[in-house]
């Protein structure tokens, strides 16, 4: 039997040095359990997601001398681990010194590996270059050290040899996206296999949590543990780490796959944890009860998500105090009850801002949430500020210096509620929450996100956006999750989650009368995710081509009938179509360029996971083709 430790760890970014000592401690607490192999995740001495970090010297330099303390506290027992490999001697594509994403194992004191390979650490093969993630633009692969070597790139994916007192073990060693081969042509795991005897692989990684990711890697994984019959483990990290614009959590959920590809045994989610299996490698650990690791495809699994993050992210900023804005809504309600969660009701503020708009119902409806929750309260009406800005505005005389002529502006009522939600980010919660001590959130959610609806230094302003990665549908299924199994009793007001939701930022929004928002929340989701989140992006071309085909509630994936329930002509729907997509691809951009920090849940999140430039609107040529031919037919009902 070999007893191996699964070191699933927080994750610093930027900080080798708590992470290294995080290290030692784990392995001084295998140690004493008479472990064999103690297995840590993908760059876990420097951290992942460093930005442009990597390009400081004195920085790589510090990597490395953390390194050698921990091989130096290998002793007895064989260390694996990730960090940043470095070749002082050569240069990488942009002339700056060359790194790698490394597997390193120590032993006794020793790095373990170079006798048949260029280096005594292992190199990720397959870099991820999509998403948050951009490998490429720091390190060099083992496939474009195979091209300048000029050598075949199974020459280069050699296992470890680890000679233990108990027996020698050869180890495919291999880093996070070279598990995920299928759209790749290198397989770094067949290719090992067909050329070595393995008795055992490792995958190190430093994985995001995305909604049901984990569900496909272990199909993944457990299909190659299976294939090659050979037990797998993989090594994730915990923590959080961010690229300057989206924030990432990470669940860990380190897993060890036996030789027929079952799940023997897993760490649990957003936990740091030394957790100890004993494999018999001899029957590839088949002797050993497979069992089911949670479904991270669920409400509960993103409310875990929401809450790590946010716990996480405001430590790492040193914020203990937190001002909310809450207007009776749900998305506020949501963000209050969360942010109280994580930080006790002492730390956070919440706010009523009532406008002549606002509805005694609303009113009502944030106190009771504030009342529910234990929260420090205060209502600040707006109406008179805005009206003395209004009257500022088309009070204040302009001068053309060219002509000498004045002339004064007009406020439009689109105008003045732009200007409600300004002052109430802009000037009372901006204001407030320094007097305060702390910080006020953006309550914004991912619908709203995709076309602009909500307003540039008002309600989009805010330290971080922790529900900007959730559509509508999502932050009534976790209001409705937090009542019944966070809080288990009705702390978000049930009218709260029944109510229409509307701005109420104009008689025309009146929630009493049942009129709201303009987005169609059970149809517009699912529109704007098939924008956004699809792997092959949709654009007016397929959703026109699948409202002909019949086929676009299947292919959204919203309610079936909606369509014909919400359009009653094909003019309708197009319209519909071309106003979003027009806000989508047009002043949305820009607004979402300046929006605060989004925590990432979906596949992909806006910020730096979903890069964009601020190109203006465009409508394919088929797309026009396909309208001018549904316009020009008589029939004009779908």
């Amino acid at each position: 039997m070999l007893k191996i430790a699964l070191g699933q760890m927080e994750t610093i970014p930027g900080r080798p040095d708590l992470n290294t000592a995080t290290i030692i401690n784990m392995i001084h607490q295998a140690r004493k359990d008479n472990v064999d192999i103690i297995i840590f995740p993908e760059m876990s001495v420097p951290g992942y997601l460093l930005g442009d970090l990597w390009e400081q010297q004195a920085f790589l330099r510090d990597c490395e001398d953390f390194g050698r303390q921990i091989t130096a506290n290998s002793q007895d027992i064989c260390v694996m681990f990730g960090n940043v490999g470095i070749d002082w001697d050569k240069r990488n594509d942009d002339g700056r010194v060359r790194k790698y994403n490394a597997f390193f194992a120590a032993y006794n004191g020793k790095l373990l590996g170079n006798n048949n390979f260029p280096y005594p650490f292992r190199i990720k093969t397959l870099q991820p270059n999509y998403r948050e993630f951009e490998d490429t633009r720091h390190f060099y692969s083992l496939r474009k050290l195979a091209v300048e070597l000029d050598v075949k790139i199974e020459n280069l994916l050699v296992p470890v040899q680890l000679v233990l007192p108990k027996r020698t073990l050869n180890i495919g060693c291999i880093l996070c996206e070279d598990g995920w081969v299928d759209d790749y042509a290198v397989k770094p795991i067949a290719t090992l296999h067909k050329h070595h005897s393995i008795d055992l692989f490792v995958n190190i990684s430093s994985s995001p949590y995305t909604l049901g990711k984990n569900n496909k890697r272990n199909r993944v994984f457990s299909k190659q543990a299976k294939e090659t019959q050979v037990p797998l483990i993989y090594v994730n990290t915990t923590g959080i780490q961010n690229n300057g614009k989206t924030v990432y959590t990470f669940d860990g959920v380190s897993t060890v796959y036996s030789g027929n590809g079952e799940i023997i045994a897993y760490c649990e989610p957003f936990h740091s944890a030394v957790k100890t299996v004993e494999i018999d490698l001899n029957d590839k650990g088949l002797n050993i009860i497979a069992t089911e690791p949670p479904n991270d495809q669920t409400t509960a699994s993103i409310y875990q998500a929401l809450h790590y993050g946010i716990d996480r992210f405001t430590k790492s900023l040193g914020i203990k105090k937190v001002v909310i804005g809450i207007s009776g809504g749900i998305d506020s309600a949501l963000a209050a009850a969360i942010y109280t969660k994580v930080l006790g009701p002492s730390n956070i503020l919440l706010v009523n801002m009532p406008s002549i708009y606002n509805s005694n119902t609303t009113k009502n409806l944030a106190f009771n949430l504030a009342s529910n929750l234990g929260c420090l309260y205060t209502v600040i009406p707006i109406q008179e500020s805005v009206n003395h800005t209004i009257t500022q505005i088309s009070n204040s005389a302009i001068t053309d210096l060219q002509n000498n002529e004045t002339l004064k502006l007009t406020v439009s009522p689109f105008v003045s509620e732009n200007i409600q939600a300004r002052d109430r980010s802009s000037r009372i919660l901006a204001g407030i929450a320094a007097a305060f001590g702390g910080v006020f959130t953006c309550n914004a959610n991912k619908s709203e996100l995709s076309v602009g609806y909500s307003t540039l230094y008002g309600d989009q302003a805010g330290f971080f956006a922790a529900l900007a990665d959730l559509w509508k549908h999502q932050i009534y299924d976790l209001a409705r999750y937090m009542n019944e199994f966070v809080f288990e009793q009705e702390i978000i007001p049930q009218e709260t989650i029944d109510i229409v939701p509307s701005a109420e930022l104009s008689f025309d929004q009146a929630v009493d009368e049942g009129k709201g928002d303009p987005i169609v929340y059970p149809y517009h989701d699912y529109l704007f995710r098939s924008f956004m989140e699809f792997w092959n992006r949709a654009t007016p071309e397929d959703i026109l081509q699948w409202y002909i085909d019949g086929t676009i509630e299947q292919q959204l994936g919203c309610p079936e009938g909606i369509i014909s329930k919400l359009f009653v002509t094909r003019k309708d729907f197009i319209d519909d179509l071309e106003k979003w997509w027009k806000l989508y691809s047009g002043m949305a951009v820009a607004k979402r360029i300046q929006a605060p920090p989004v925590l990432a849940i979906s596949r992909r999140a806006y910020g730096f996971d979903h890069r964009e430039a601020q190109n203006g609107v465009y409508f394919t040529a088929k797309y026009l083709n396909l309208k001018n031919q549904l316009l020009a037919k008589q029939a004009n009902t779908f």
